[in-house]
């Protein structure tokens, strides 16, 4: 091992140390356990413009900006605007800290990281997944229960890296499990591969996912709640017909129809949504 690899270690050891006693004396909180072809990630995420459907290259800087979001929530969100692929990268994360308690480090190399997300591993990627890793740390959220008027604040993860390896540390408050809170959906990892680069489309498939039977929804909700910077609505209902015919291209939807201002989708469930359609 060498030099650089024990100062590593050591800073792992060093906060680990800080991490089990802040812990100390409380209960092991884990993440689900959902399979390796999916990523299990919280309703209210993928329901609200937290992950924006916007070009990385449009993004905005807000202070506690009030996002669009499901009814019951409230998301206030402080930081870089976070867009889809910032979403990839906290999904993988997340997937990989599923198998460790949460507050406990989780390792990896950043090559693996990369090729996990299907992109190449050259110097350009490794700074965009630098970049992402810095806007999901430096980001401040606040997810309100309106109902029982109770809020999370903090980060979406903490990390360390060791710039001669190249492999990361990251870890995660056991308080995100106040994002689960609301229900989670198994994203099916595949289709958002096919999906890259088209954000409104992976925008749709996730809040699609969170559906056992879409029921119909406004244009304008769609917009909002996607944190989309289109402004025109005609625009974007072009738009909204594009990403929606690529999600009829994987088979993830089998059609759409609209009426007026509102938009019908025909989604099968998966078997899981069959079975909670049936118990109904």
């Amino acid at each position: 091992m060498s030099i650089s690899d024990k100062a590593f270690q050591q800073r792992i050891t060093n906060l680990e140390k800080h991490v089990v006693a802040r812990a100390r004396d409380s209960k092991v909180y884990q993440l689900p356990l959902w399979t390796e072809p999916t990523r299990g990630i919280p309703n209210p995420v993928l329901r609200g413009a937290l992950f924006a459907a916007v070009q990385g290259k449009n993004r905005s800087v807000f202070q506690r900006e009030l996002l669009a979001c499901q009814k019951g929530l409230q998301i206030r969100f402080t930081g870089i605007q976070l867009d889809q692929s910032d979403l990839d990268v906290w999904e993988q994360a997340l997937h990989l800290a599923r198998l460790h308690p949460l507050g406990t480090r989780c390792e990896f190399s950043a090559y693996g990281f990369l090729k996990a997300l299907g992109r190449k591993s050259g110097k350009s990627e490794h700074e965009w997944l630098k970049n992402s890793f810095a806007r999901l740390m430096g980001c401040g959220v606040e997810l309100t229960d309106q109902l029982e008027r109770k809020t999370y604040g903090g980060s979406l993860l903490e990390f360390m890296r060791d710039d001669l390896s190249g492999r990361y540390v990251v870890i995660f408050n056991p308080k995100i499990l106040t994002f689960y809170e609301g229900g989670w959906t198994a994203i099916d990892w595949q289709d958002r591969q096919q999906l890259r680069g088209k954000p409104l489309a992976l925008w749709l498939h996730g809040y699609l996912a969170t559906h056992a039977k879409p029921y119909p929804i406004k244009i304008e909700t769609i917009r909002s709640f996607s944190g989309s910077g289109n402004k025109q609505i005609k625009s974007f209902k072009r738009s909204l017909v594009a990403a929606l015919n690529e999600l009829k291209s994987i088979d993830f939807i089998r059609d759409f129809d609209f009426d007026g201002d509102t938009v019908i989708i025909n989604k099968p469930p998966t078997p899981s949504q069959q079975r909670f359609l049936i118990s109904q």
